[in-house]
């Protein structure tokens, strides 16, 4: 049986030849895609900003170790551009900023205050 990592994955893009009718909806539901709707979840948060130039989606990917990062932006990839398919918005080429949350380090700081001792 192979580990499992919990990757979250921001793939990025650029809208391509939206229609008057594209611009309309995506700008009627701003609010609900704006920063503040922000978050890593299975099913991928959309976000974009008024000039309809640029948007991002966030996934939290859970996959086999041995697939690795790489796998993990694939999958991101793929949900996007059903997610953007069933928008019926066009786009551009899609990139994906991948982070393997089981090997990331954490820098735990001490109390506020103290010194550490020089190694």
């Amino acid at each position: 049986m192979s580990t499992q990592h919990t990757y979250r994955v921001i793939v990025r893009g650029a809208w391509e030849g939206l229609t008057d009718e594209n611009r309309a909806r995506l700008l009627a539901e701003l609010d609900s895609h704006g920063l503040a709707q922000m978050r890593f979840t299975p099913e991928g948060s959309l976000t974009y900003d008024a000039t309809l130039k640029h948007f991002s989606y966030r996934y939290e990917v859970v996959s086999d170790a041995a697939d690795g990062e790489e796998m993990a932006g694939a999958f991101a990839e793929e949900r996007a551009e059903a997610a953007l398919r069933a928008l019926g918005c066009g786009h551009g080429s899609l990139r994906s900023t991948v982070t393997d949350l089981d090997t990331m380090k954490i820098n735990r700081k001490g109390p506020k205050g103290a010194a550490t001792a020089p190694r």
